[in-house]
Protein backbone atom coordinates (compact mmCIF):
# COMPACT_ATOMS: atom_id res chain seq x y z
CA UNK A 1 0.00 0.00 0.00
CA UNK A 2 1.22 3.37 -1.04
CA UNK A 3 2.00 5.73 1.96
CA UNK A 4 0.75 8.88 0.20
CA UNK A 5 -2.05 10.36 -1.47
CA UNK A 6 -2.02 11.99 -4.53
CA UNK A 7 -5.20 14.41 -4.64
CA UNK A 8 -5.05 16.03 -8.32
CA UNK A 9 -3.26 14.97 -11.46
CA UNK A 10 -1.99 18.34 -11.76
CA UNK A 11 -0.18 18.85 -7.85
CA UNK A 12 3.29 19.27 -7.31
CA UNK A 13 2.60 17.75 -4.17
CA UNK A 14 1.32 14.49 -2.72
CA UNK A 15 0.01 14.01 1.50
CA UNK A 16 1.62 11.36 3.51
CA UNK A 17 -0.72 9.04 5.13
CA UNK A 18 1.54 8.30 7.93
CA UNK A 19 5.11 9.08 8.86
CA UNK A 20 8.11 8.36 6.54
CA UNK A 21 11.97 8.35 7.54
CA UNK A 22 13.75 10.06 5.28
CA UNK A 23 15.50 7.88 2.76
CA UNK A 24 12.33 5.82 2.08
CA UNK A 25 11.31 5.64 -1.39
CA UNK A 26 7.85 6.02 -1.72
CA UNK A 27 5.05 5.68 -4.84
CA UNK A 28 3.41 8.89 -5.57
CA UNK A 29 1.36 7.75 -7.99
CA UNK A 30 3.64 10.14 -10.55
CA UNK A 31 6.68 7.92 -10.30
CA UNK A 32 8.56 7.27 -6.94
CA UNK A 33 10.53 9.79 -5.01
CA UNK A 34 13.02 9.17 -2.49
CA UNK A 35 12.82 11.00 0.85
CA UNK A 36 15.14 13.77 1.96
CA UNK A 37 13.77 14.24 5.08
CA UNK A 38 11.47 12.72 7.85
CA UNK A 39 7.97 13.42 6.67
CA UNK A 40 5.13 13.73 9.52
CA UNK A 41 1.64 12.20 8.81
CA UNK A 42 -0.44 14.94 6.87
CA UNK A 43 2.28 16.88 5.82
CA UNK A 44 3.17 17.25 1.83
CA UNK A 45 6.06 15.63 -0.05
CA UNK A 46 7.33 17.54 -3.77
CA UNK A 47 6.97 15.43 -6.33
CA UNK A 48 8.56 17.89 -8.74
CA UNK A 49 11.12 20.14 -8.54
CA UNK A 50 10.11 23.39 -8.00
CA UNK A 51 12.01 26.78 -8.24
CA UNK A 52 12.06 29.74 -5.93
CA UNK A 53 9.14 32.14 -6.33
CA UNK A 54 7.17 29.14 -8.46
CA UNK A 55 3.30 28.41 -7.46
CA UNK A 56 2.73 24.61 -5.65
CA UNK A 57 -0.29 23.45 -6.33
CA UNK A 58 -2.58 20.80 -3.86
CA UNK A 59 -6.54 19.82 -4.52
CA UNK A 60 -5.14 21.07 -8.47
CA UNK A 61 -4.93 24.98 -6.87
CA UNK A 62 -2.38 27.09 -5.87
CA UNK A 63 -1.50 26.69 -2.19
CA UNK A 64 1.46 29.15 -1.92
CA UNK A 65 4.89 29.87 -3.68
CA UNK A 66 8.25 28.37 -3.34
CA UNK A 67 10.80 29.96 -0.84
CA UNK A 68 13.21 28.05 -2.17
CA UNK A 69 14.41 25.62 -4.91
CA UNK A 70 12.77 22.62 -4.01
CA UNK A 71 13.70 19.01 -5.12
CA UNK A 72 11.09 15.68 -5.65
CA UNK A 73 11.75 14.34 -1.99
CA UNK A 74 11.64 17.16 0.10
CA UNK A 75 9.50 18.36 2.92
CA UNK A 76 7.11 21.33 1.46
CA UNK A 77 6.37 23.48 4.78
CA UNK A 78 6.94 26.64 6.55
CA UNK A 79 10.55 26.47 5.99
CA UNK A 80 10.22 26.57 1.95
CA UNK A 81 6.56 27.87 1.43
CA UNK A 82 4.67 30.93 1.85
CA UNK A 83 1.05 32.21 0.69
CA UNK A 84 2.48 35.23 -1.96
CA UNK A 85 -0.46 37.16 -3.76
CA UNK A 86 -2.52 35.30 -5.76
CA UNK A 87 -3.57 37.02 -9.19
CA UNK A 88 -7.79 35.37 -9.10
CA UNK A 89 -9.32 35.38 -12.06
CA UNK A 90 -12.83 34.84 -10.93
CA UNK A 91 -15.78 32.73 -13.54
CA UNK A 92 -19.19 33.87 -11.75
CA UNK A 93 -22.10 31.23 -11.73
CA UNK A 94 -20.64 29.08 -14.43
CA UNK A 95 -21.26 26.04 -12.44
CA UNK A 96 -24.16 23.98 -12.43
CA UNK A 97 -27.82 25.17 -11.44
CA UNK A 98 -30.56 24.62 -9.25
CA UNK A 99 -30.41 21.35 -7.47
CA UNK A 100 -32.99 18.57 -8.34
CA UNK A 101 -34.70 18.58 -5.09
CA UNK A 102 -35.98 14.82 -4.13
CA UNK A 103 -39.71 13.59 -4.26
CA UNK A 104 -41.93 13.01 -1.48
CA UNK A 105 -41.53 9.39 -2.13
CA UNK A 106 -37.51 10.01 -1.51
CA UNK A 107 -37.74 12.36 1.17
CA UNK A 108 -35.99 11.36 4.62
CA UNK A 109 -38.06 12.33 7.95
CA UNK A 110 -36.69 13.31 11.03
CA UNK A 111 -38.21 13.44 14.85
CA UNK A 112 -38.29 17.16 15.63
CA UNK A 113 -40.44 19.80 17.49
CA UNK A 114 -42.71 22.08 15.09
CA UNK A 115 -42.74 25.41 16.21
CA UNK A 116 -45.43 28.30 15.32
CA UNK A 117 -43.46 29.92 13.08
CA UNK A 118 -43.13 26.83 11.09
CA UNK A 119 -39.48 26.37 12.05
CA UNK A 120 -38.60 22.92 13.81
CA UNK A 121 -36.38 22.45 16.05
CA UNK A 122 -34.27 19.11 17.44
CA UNK A 123 -33.89 19.86 21.11
CA UNK A 124 -36.54 21.36 23.25
CA UNK A 125 -34.37 24.11 26.16
CA UNK A 126 -35.25 26.98 28.59
CA UNK A 127 -32.49 29.91 27.56
CA UNK A 128 -31.59 32.40 30.06
CA UNK A 129 -29.49 35.44 28.84
CA UNK A 130 -27.58 38.44 29.95
CA UNK A 131 -27.96 41.81 27.80
CA UNK A 132 -24.92 42.43 29.62
CA UNK A 133 -21.43 40.67 30.76
CA UNK A 134 -22.50 42.31 34.43
CA UNK A 135 -25.86 39.88 34.86
CA UNK A 136 -23.79 36.96 33.79
CA UNK A 137 -23.07 35.42 37.13
CA UNK A 138 -26.68 35.87 38.08
CA UNK A 139 -27.60 34.15 34.94
CA UNK A 140 -25.41 31.75 35.84
CA UNK A 141 -26.64 31.04 39.27
CA UNK A 142 -30.39 30.54 38.01
CA UNK A 143 -29.20 28.24 35.45
CA UNK A 144 -27.73 25.89 38.55
CA UNK A 145 -31.09 26.07 40.00
CA UNK A 146 -32.24 24.12 37.35
CA UNK A 147 -29.45 21.22 36.75
CA UNK A 148 -32.11 18.65 37.39
CA UNK A 149 -34.71 19.92 35.15
CA UNK A 150 -35.04 17.35 33.33
CA UNK A 151 -35.85 14.83 36.29
CA UNK A 152 -39.58 16.81 36.75
CA UNK A 153 -39.91 17.51 32.87
CA UNK A 154 -38.18 14.84 30.74
CA UNK A 155 -39.37 16.63 27.65
CA UNK A 156 -37.11 19.48 28.47
CA UNK A 157 -33.05 19.18 27.31
CA UNK A 158 -32.09 21.72 29.97
CA UNK A 159 -31.77 25.24 30.95
CA UNK A 160 -29.04 26.56 29.33
CA UNK A 161 -27.59 29.82 30.92
CA UNK A 162 -25.28 31.61 28.62
CA UNK A 163 -22.96 34.29 29.48
CA UNK A 164 -20.87 37.17 26.90
CA UNK A 165 -18.66 39.49 27.59
CA UNK A 166 -20.14 42.77 25.95
CA UNK A 167 -23.39 44.86 26.75
CA UNK A 168 -22.06 47.93 27.43
CA UNK A 169 -18.88 50.01 26.33
CA UNK A 170 -20.00 49.91 23.11
CA UNK A 171 -21.82 52.49 20.73
CA UNK A 172 -25.49 52.40 21.35
CA UNK A 173 -27.17 51.03 18.04
CA UNK A 174 -23.35 51.14 16.28
CA UNK A 175 -22.37 47.57 15.09
CA UNK A 176 -21.36 45.41 18.18
CA UNK A 177 -24.90 46.17 19.63
CA UNK A 178 -26.88 45.40 16.48
CA UNK A 179 -24.83 42.40 16.04
CA UNK A 180 -25.38 41.47 20.37
CA UNK A 181 -29.23 42.14 19.53
CA UNK A 182 -29.27 39.73 16.30
CA UNK A 183 -27.48 37.27 18.16
CA UNK A 184 -29.52 37.27 21.44
CA UNK A 185 -32.91 37.69 19.57
CA UNK A 186 -31.69 34.40 17.50
CA UNK A 187 -31.26 32.28 20.70
CA UNK A 188 -34.20 33.32 22.21
CA UNK A 189 -36.66 33.09 18.68
CA UNK A 190 -34.34 29.55 18.00
CA UNK A 191 -36.25 26.41 17.02
CA UNK A 192 -34.47 24.60 19.48
CA UNK A 193 -36.00 26.84 22.28
CA UNK A 194 -38.89 26.40 23.99
CA UNK A 195 -39.22 29.85 26.18
CA UNK A 196 -36.40 32.70 27.04
CA UNK A 197 -36.29 34.50 29.97
CA UNK A 198 -33.38 37.66 30.02
CA UNK A 199 -31.75 39.32 33.07
CA UNK A 200 -30.69 42.74 32.89
CA UNK A 201 -28.64 44.63 34.91
CA UNK A 202 -30.02 47.77 34.52
CA UNK A 203 -27.82 50.76 33.77
CA UNK A 204 -26.02 49.26 30.52
CA UNK A 205 -26.17 50.36 26.52
CA UNK A 206 -28.32 47.05 25.70
CA UNK A 207 -31.29 48.16 27.24
CA UNK A 208 -33.61 44.78 27.39
CA UNK A 209 -36.44 47.67 25.76
CA UNK A 210 -34.07 47.95 22.86
CA UNK A 211 -33.37 44.46 22.61
CA UNK A 212 -36.96 44.16 22.47
CA UNK A 213 -37.58 46.66 19.54
CA UNK A 214 -35.00 44.88 17.42
CA UNK A 215 -36.59 41.63 18.44
CA UNK A 216 -40.08 42.99 17.09
CA UNK A 217 -38.39 43.59 13.37
CA UNK A 218 -37.90 39.86 13.26
CA UNK A 219 -40.71 38.07 10.84
CA UNK A 220 -42.05 35.46 13.40
CA UNK A 221 -45.58 35.23 15.48
CA UNK A 222 -42.88 34.15 18.42
CA UNK A 223 -41.23 37.29 18.39
CA UNK A 224 -43.68 39.90 18.83
CA UNK A 225 -44.44 38.18 22.25
CA UNK A 226 -42.75 40.27 24.84
CA UNK A 227 -39.78 38.45 26.27
CA UNK A 228 -39.69 38.08 30.41
CA UNK A 229 -36.91 40.59 31.73
CA UNK A 230 -35.90 40.69 35.05
CA UNK A 231 -33.93 43.58 35.65
CA UNK A 232 -31.31 43.21 38.86
CA UNK A 233 -31.50 46.97 40.10
CA UNK A 234 -35.19 46.91 40.21
CA UNK A 235 -35.21 43.50 42.19
CA UNK A 236 -33.21 44.86 44.76
CA UNK A 237 -29.96 43.11 44.15
CA UNK A 238 -28.40 39.29 43.35
CA UNK A 239 -30.51 37.42 45.63
CA UNK A 240 -34.11 38.75 44.96
CA UNK A 241 -33.11 38.98 40.94
CA UNK A 242 -31.93 35.21 41.00
CA UNK A 243 -35.49 34.18 42.94
CA UNK A 244 -37.18 36.19 40.45
CA UNK A 245 -35.66 34.95 37.19
CA UNK A 246 -36.36 31.42 39.06
CA UNK A 247 -39.78 32.43 39.48
CA UNK A 248 -40.18 33.08 36.03
CA UNK A 249 -38.69 30.19 34.32
CA UNK A 250 -41.48 28.02 36.89
CA UNK A 251 -43.93 29.69 34.72
CA UNK A 252 -43.12 28.32 31.48
CA UNK A 253 -42.04 24.88 32.50
CA UNK A 254 -45.16 22.58 32.18
CA UNK A 255 -45.84 24.75 28.87
CA UNK A 256 -42.46 23.58 27.83
CA UNK A 257 -42.12 20.49 28.93
CA UNK A 258 -45.80 20.08 27.02
CA UNK A 259 -44.13 19.99 23.13
CA UNK A 260 -43.95 16.78 22.08
CA UNK A 261 -41.89 15.62 19.09
CA UNK A 262 -43.44 14.67 15.92
CA UNK A 263 -42.56 13.15 12.06
CA UNK A 264 -41.02 16.09 9.94
CA UNK A 265 -39.39 15.77 6.55
CA UNK A 266 -35.63 16.54 5.91
CA UNK A 267 -36.29 20.14 4.22
CA UNK A 268 -36.66 21.49 7.52
CA UNK A 269 -33.80 20.47 8.49
CA UNK A 270 -30.73 24.08 9.21
CA UNK A 271 -27.28 22.06 9.68
CA UNK A 272 -24.16 24.52 10.01
CA UNK A 273 -20.86 23.14 9.24
CA UNK A 274 -17.68 24.76 11.17
CA UNK A 275 -14.52 22.99 11.70
CA UNK A 276 -11.68 23.50 14.14
CA UNK A 277 -8.22 22.10 15.09
CA UNK A 278 -7.77 21.43 11.56
CA UNK A 279 -5.02 19.27 10.06
CA UNK A 280 -3.44 17.47 6.74
CA UNK A 281 -6.25 15.51 6.44
CA UNK A 282 -9.37 17.41 6.88
CA UNK A 283 -9.35 18.49 3.25
CA UNK A 284 -9.12 14.84 2.33
CA UNK A 285 -11.39 12.96 4.83
CA UNK A 286 -13.49 14.94 7.03
CA UNK A 287 -14.32 17.53 5.08
CA UNK A 288 -15.78 16.31 1.82
CA UNK A 289 -17.53 13.22 3.23
CA UNK A 290 -19.51 16.31 5.37
CA UNK A 291 -19.52 18.06 1.75
CA UNK A 292 -21.48 15.29 0.29
CA UNK A 293 -23.42 15.05 3.14
CA UNK A 294 -24.40 19.05 3.07
CA UNK A 295 -25.49 18.12 -1.13
CA UNK A 296 -27.83 15.47 0.20
CA UNK A 297 -29.34 17.83 2.98
CA UNK A 298 -29.40 20.37 0.06
CA UNK A 299 -31.16 17.62 -1.92
CA UNK A 300 -33.67 16.72 0.74
CA UNK A 301 -34.26 20.67 0.54
CA UNK A 302 -33.10 21.50 3.42
CA UNK A 303 -30.52 23.94 3.90
CA UNK A 304 -26.34 23.75 4.58
CA UNK A 305 -24.55 26.42 6.40
CA UNK A 306 -20.65 27.36 5.17
CA UNK A 307 -19.04 29.99 7.22
CA UNK A 308 -15.80 31.58 8.13
CA UNK A 309 -14.67 34.06 6.05
CA UNK A 310 -11.27 34.64 6.62
CA UNK A 311 -10.45 31.22 6.05
CA UNK A 312 -12.27 30.64 2.63
CA UNK A 313 -9.68 33.26 1.18
CA UNK A 314 -7.87 31.65 -1.38
CA UNK A 315 -10.87 29.48 -2.47
CA UNK A 316 -13.41 31.96 -2.91
CA UNK A 317 -13.19 31.25 -6.80
CA UNK A 318 -14.79 27.56 -6.74
CA UNK A 319 -17.90 29.44 -4.94
CA UNK A 320 -18.47 32.35 -7.01
CA UNK A 321 -18.11 30.09 -10.02
CA UNK A 322 -21.20 28.13 -8.32
CA UNK A 323 -23.17 31.06 -7.10
CA UNK A 324 -26.14 31.07 -7.79
CA UNK A 325 -26.35 34.44 -9.66
CA UNK A 326 -23.64 37.28 -9.99
CA UNK A 327 -25.34 39.55 -7.07
CA UNK A 328 -24.54 36.39 -4.68
CA UNK A 329 -21.25 36.26 -6.24
CA UNK A 330 -21.15 39.59 -5.44
CA UNK A 331 -21.64 39.64 -1.66
CA UNK A 332 -19.47 37.71 -1.23
CA UNK A 333 -16.80 39.43 -2.35
CA UNK A 334 -17.90 42.36 -0.94
CA UNK A 335 -17.10 40.48 2.41
CA UNK A 336 -13.90 39.15 1.40
CA UNK A 337 -13.12 42.47 0.77
CA UNK A 338 -14.51 44.29 3.79
CA UNK A 339 -12.40 41.19 5.88
CA UNK A 340 -8.78 42.36 3.87
CA UNK A 341 -9.53 46.06 5.08
CA UNK A 342 -10.78 45.43 8.98
CA UNK A 343 -7.63 43.26 9.25
CA UNK A 344 -5.43 45.91 7.37
CA UNK A 345 -6.87 48.27 9.93
CA UNK A 346 -5.60 46.20 12.39
CA UNK A 347 -2.01 45.23 11.23
CA UNK A 348 -3.17 41.92 10.16
CA UNK A 349 -3.61 39.95 7.19
CA UNK A 350 -5.79 36.94 6.15
CA UNK A 351 -1.97 34.54 5.76
CA UNK A 352 -1.64 35.26 9.26
CA UNK A 353 -4.27 32.10 9.42
CA UNK A 354 -2.93 28.77 10.06
CA UNK A 355 -2.93 28.84 13.54
CA UNK A 356 0.14 26.22 15.52
CA UNK A 357 -1.96 23.53 15.77
CA UNK A 358 -2.99 23.52 12.18
CA UNK A 359 0.61 24.13 10.83
CA UNK A 360 1.93 21.24 12.61
CA UNK A 361 -1.20 18.48 11.46
CA UNK A 362 0.52 19.84 8.06
CA UNK A 363 -1.25 23.09 7.06
CA UNK A 364 1.12 25.65 5.62
CA UNK A 365 -1.05 28.64 4.16
CA UNK A 366 -4.39 29.82 4.35
CA UNK A 367 -4.78 28.91 1.08
CA UNK A 368 -4.30 25.76 1.61
CA UNK A 369 -6.58 26.27 4.72
CA UNK A 370 -9.36 27.69 2.24
CA UNK A 371 -9.38 24.68 -0.18
CA UNK A 372 -9.71 22.02 2.47
CA UNK A 373 -12.44 24.28 4.06
CA UNK A 374 -14.78 25.25 1.85
CA UNK A 375 -15.11 21.58 0.76
CA UNK A 376 -17.56 21.03 3.96
CA UNK A 377 -20.10 23.46 1.51
CA UNK A 378 -20.58 20.48 -0.94
CA UNK A 379 -21.01 20.87 -4.93
CA UNK A 380 -24.34 22.72 -4.95
CA UNK A 381 -25.48 25.88 -5.95
CA UNK A 382 -24.37 29.06 -3.69
CA UNK A 383 -27.76 30.46 -3.40
CA UNK A 384 -27.35 33.17 -0.66
CA UNK A 385 -24.47 35.01 1.24
CA UNK A 386 -26.01 36.65 4.79
CA UNK A 387 -24.52 38.42 7.23
CA UNK A 388 -23.34 37.57 10.60
CA UNK A 389 -26.75 35.90 12.72
CA UNK A 390 -28.81 36.71 9.75
CA UNK A 391 -31.65 34.81 10.16
CA UNK A 392 -31.71 32.19 7.97
CA UNK A 393 -34.35 32.26 5.15
CA UNK A 394 -33.03 30.32 2.09
CA UNK A 395 -33.05 26.26 1.25
CA UNK A 396 -29.79 25.25 -0.09
CA UNK A 397 -26.29 26.11 0.70
CA UNK A 398 -25.79 29.41 2.29
CA UNK A 399 -22.82 31.20 3.31
CA UNK A 400 -22.64 33.28 6.81
CA UNK A 401 -20.46 35.87 7.43
CA UNK A 402 -18.53 35.05 10.35
CA UNK A 403 -14.70 34.75 11.75
CA UNK A 404 -12.64 31.96 11.54
CA UNK A 405 -12.69 31.66 15.68
CA UNK A 406 -14.89 28.07 16.37
CA UNK A 407 -17.12 29.78 19.07
CA UNK A 408 -17.68 32.96 17.49
CA UNK A 409 -18.77 31.50 13.63
CA UNK A 410 -20.90 29.03 15.27
CA UNK A 411 -22.68 31.29 18.16
CA UNK A 412 -23.67 33.15 14.26
CA UNK A 413 -24.76 30.02 12.42
CA UNK A 414 -26.75 29.69 15.39
CA UNK A 415 -28.26 32.62 16.03
CA UNK A 416 -29.46 32.60 12.17
CA UNK A 417 -31.36 29.34 13.15
CA UNK A 418 -29.15 26.49 12.70
CA UNK A 419 -31.09 23.76 14.32
CA UNK A 420 -28.06 21.03 14.10
CA UNK A 421 -23.93 21.96 14.18
CA UNK A 422 -21.27 19.43 11.92
CA UNK A 423 -18.29 19.78 13.45
CA UNK A 424 -14.62 18.63 11.40
CA UNK A 425 -11.70 18.32 13.32
CA UNK A 426 -8.11 17.14 12.68
CA UNK A 427 -6.12 17.69 15.94
CA UNK A 428 -8.92 17.60 18.45
CA UNK A 429 -11.39 20.43 18.78
CA UNK A 430 -13.50 19.59 21.83
CA UNK A 431 -17.02 21.72 21.59
CA UNK A 432 -20.47 21.95 21.79
CA UNK A 433 -23.28 24.55 20.99
CA UNK A 434 -26.39 24.71 23.03
CA UNK A 435 -28.79 24.91 21.91
CA UNK A 436 -28.18 22.91 19.01
CA UNK A 437 -26.39 19.75 18.74
CA UNK A 438 -22.76 19.47 17.72
CA UNK A 439 -21.99 16.44 15.78
CA UNK A 440 -17.88 16.00 15.33
CA UNK A 441 -16.22 14.49 12.92
CA UNK A 442 -12.56 13.31 13.15
CA UNK A 443 -10.06 13.46 10.01
CA UNK A 444 -7.99 10.70 10.95
CA UNK A 445 -8.36 7.22 13.00
CA UNK A 446 -5.78 7.90 15.41
CA UNK A 447 -7.62 11.24 16.69
CA UNK A 448 -11.28 9.42 16.63
CA UNK A 449 -9.13 6.39 19.11
CA UNK A 450 -7.31 8.83 21.35
CA UNK A 451 -10.57 11.27 22.30
CA UNK A 452 -13.64 8.76 21.80
CA UNK A 453 -15.35 10.20 24.14
CA UNK A 454 -15.12 13.71 22.29
CA UNK A 455 -15.16 12.01 18.73
CA UNK A 456 -18.68 11.37 17.27
CA UNK A 457 -17.70 9.67 13.85
CA UNK A 458 -14.39 8.30 12.37
CA UNK A 459 -13.74 9.54 9.16
CA UNK A 460 -10.25 8.89 8.95
CA UNK A 461 -11.22 5.79 7.05
CA UNK A 462 -11.11 7.37 4.06
CA UNK A 463 -7.59 6.80 4.04
CA UNK A 464 -7.54 3.04 4.76
CA UNK A 465 -10.00 3.07 1.37
CA UNK A 466 -13.71 3.97 2.48
CA UNK A 467 -15.23 6.18 0.06
CA UNK A 468 -16.06 9.73 0.43
CA UNK A 469 -19.95 8.96 -0.39
CA UNK A 470 -19.79 6.27 2.34
CA UNK A 471 -18.47 8.20 5.16
CA UNK A 472 -21.08 10.87 4.01
CA UNK A 473 -23.93 8.53 3.93
CA UNK A 474 -22.89 7.53 7.70
CA UNK A 475 -22.71 11.86 8.88
CA UNK A 476 -26.33 12.10 6.87
CA UNK A 477 -27.47 8.90 9.07
CA UNK A 478 -26.12 10.55 12.30
CA UNK A 479 -27.33 13.87 11.55
CA UNK A 480 -31.03 12.48 11.42
CA UNK A 481 -30.57 10.40 14.50
CA UNK A 482 -29.21 13.07 16.42
CA UNK A 483 -32.10 15.47 14.97
CA UNK A 484 -34.33 12.99 16.35
CA UNK A 485 -33.16 13.06 19.57
CA UNK A 486 -29.76 10.81 20.20
CA UNK A 487 -27.19 12.53 22.21
CA UNK A 488 -24.13 13.56 20.98
CA UNK A 489 -20.66 13.27 22.70
CA UNK A 490 -20.10 16.86 23.24
CA UNK A 491 -23.72 17.01 25.59
CA UNK A 492 -22.94 13.82 27.07
CA UNK A 493 -20.00 15.52 28.63
CA UNK A 494 -22.28 19.01 29.27
CA UNK A 495 -20.60 21.26 26.36
CA UNK A 496 -22.42 24.25 25.42
CA UNK A 497 -23.27 26.79 28.20
CA UNK A 498 -19.96 28.60 27.78
CA UNK A 499 -19.07 28.63 23.96
CA UNK A 500 -21.88 31.34 23.56
CA UNK A 501 -19.85 33.98 21.81
CA UNK A 502 -20.90 37.35 20.01
CA UNK A 503 -18.84 38.21 18.00
CA UNK A 504 -17.38 42.22 18.63
CA UNK A 505 -15.79 43.78 15.65
CA UNK A 506 -15.82 47.13 16.53
CA UNK A 507 -13.99 49.26 19.80
CA UNK A 508 -14.75 48.56 23.37
CA UNK A 509 -15.03 52.62 25.16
Amino acid sequence: MWGTLRLHPDDDVVIAKLRLAAGTTVETGAGSVTLAADIPAGHKIAVRPRAAGQPIRRYGQVVGFATAAIAPGDHVHKHNLEAGELHQRFEVAVEGGPTRIRSGAEMRTFDGYLRGDGRVGTRNYVLVVPTVNCSATVVRMVGERFRDVSRDYPNIDGVVAVSHRTGCGIVSQGDDHRILQRVINGYADHPNVGATVVVSLGCEINQPELLQLARSATPSPAASERLPVVTIQREGGTRKAVEAAVAEIAKVLPRVDAARRTRRPASDLVVATNCGGSDGYSGITANPALGWAMDEIVRYGGTALLAETPEIHGAEQLLVRRARNAAVAQKLLDRIAWWESYLARHGARTDHNPSPGNIAGGITTVYEKALGGIAKGGTTQLVDVIDYAERVTAKGLVFMDTPGFDPVSVTGLVAGGANLVCFTTGRGSVFGCKPSPSIKLATSSTLYRHMTEDMDLDCGTILDGASIEDVGRQIVDEIFAVASGKRTKSELLGFGDEEFAPWQPGPTV
